[in-house]
């Protein structure tokens, strides 16, 4: 008899565990991929660069409309914990409270040829949007302990592969994309994501979270309530060496996505919460840590367009937002950080032992002892 096809709620495309697949308890009721990609019409991908001892990086973009919708504005609100980061466009989502083109995650250095690359894609798919003006969203954490950061390793071409590759569906996790250098609480962390289900009448919304972890110190590391961290400290390079960044230096990209209308408003309230996540997970967000999250709705397309308008107002020329009344966005709330905190858990999951630049290596999450340590605090924990 054939086995049955492992879930994609407990393992990646390529079989890699995921958080659940360790039988750790988790709060809310994920989507049928737990993932970003289950809010309807998002696509996320990859380029993955892994070449001789000193390349460990790589490029992720995130498409809330795929790429057919590129140009087709979302609802977008945005929120810095700690600013030692960047997102490029940030002004531009600030100013007008949308999001109108690809979510693209790197490295610190390789932001140019990233944003080089989301304008190269537009002129050869979009011309019409680049006619008028482009200001691509970046954003990066720092793999340079496992990665030659320095390098001009990441180039447009990788950018516009990340584009013309992202697809809808369960996705890779860990060592991929722009997560593929990077740590997470002293143990190899990436590329990460999780959705919750939010029922609100007959209809039922998705939120969904993708997080490119790299922050947090090992002696913090929590996992479903249980400070697991403190009794992991065995085998911790990157604060047992003379490494020069102390514990928690790093960074965390999140962007948070659903198909529930909403105002821009609520979506910068919901990457509010996103800390709330976070700190499940046991972070208190370092100094040398940028901690930059997003938060974007796909309802109402048409709404929120900023072009050259080319002829006077009409007595039609109105844009319409239907939205989740303030006082029922809780729900929503509990989704975002529900989502967050598996998200985060599942990129140290799913990550991969890394050795790169300089023979730097960073462990994985050690499976075995992670289950032990919480089957101590019982049955309500893990199962």
């Amino acid at each position: 008899m054939n086995a049955p096809a492992p879930s994609p709620l407990t393992s990646t495309p390529s079989g890699r565990p995921r958080a659940r697949a360790l039988g750790i308890r988790l709060d809310g009721t994920p989507g049928p991929a737990n993932a970003l990609t289950d809010v309807p019409g998002v696509r996320i991908g990859y380029t993955t660069l892994v070449q001789g001892s000193s390349v460990r990086t790589g490029v992720t973009a995130v498409l809330p409309r795929g790429r057919d919708g590129v140009g087709v504005p979302c609802a977008a609100g945005r929120y810095t914990l700690n600013g030692n980061g960047e997102m490029t466009g940030s002004s531009w989502l600030d100013e007008t409270g949308s999001l109108a083109g690809p979510v693209m995650i790197t490295n610190t250095h390789a932001v140019g040829p990233v944003h080089r690359g989301v304008v190269d894609w537009t002129v050869a798919n979009r011309p019409e949007l680049a006619r008028q003006w482009l200001l691509p969203v970046v954003a990066e954490t720092w793999d340079g302990y496992l990665n030659d950061i320095n390098g001009p390793h990441v180039r447009a071409e990788h950018a516009i592969a990340a584009i013309d590759s992202a697809a809808s569906g369960p996705i890779e996790e860990g060592c991929v994309g722009g997560g593929t250098g990077m740590n997470c609480y002293g143990f190899k962390g990436g590329s990460g994501t999780s959705s919750r289900v939010v029922e609100y009448g007959t209809a039922r919304y998705t939120v969904g979270a993708f997080v490119q972890a790299n922050f947090g110190a090992r002696r913090e590391l929590v996992v479903a309530g249980v400070p697991v961290g403190r009794r992991l400290t065995e085998d911790n390079p990157m604060e047992d060496t003379d490494w020069f960044a102390p514990g928690g230096a790093g960074s965390v990209i999140v962007v948070i996505g659903t198909d529930a209308p909403l105002l821009p408003g609520q979506c910068k309230a919901l990457a509010r919460r996103v800390p709330l996540g976070l700190a499940r997970t046991g972070t208190t967000g370092s100094h040398f840590s940028g901690d930059i999250f997003l938060a974007f709705s796909t309802a109402n397309p048409g709404a929120l367009t900023s072009v050259f308008p080319q002829s006077p107002p009409t007595d039609e020329d109105y844009d319409t937002l239907r939205h989740i009344p303030w006082g029922r966005i809780d729900p929503f709330y509990d989704a975002t950080v529900q989502a967050v905190e598996e998200a985060v858990l599942n990129a140290l999951v799913t990550a991969e032992e890394t050795t790169g630049h300089h023979g730097h290596r960073t462990p994985a999450l050690p499976h075995a002892r992670l289950r032990t340590l919480l089957a101590e605090r019982g049955p309500d924990i893990a199962g």
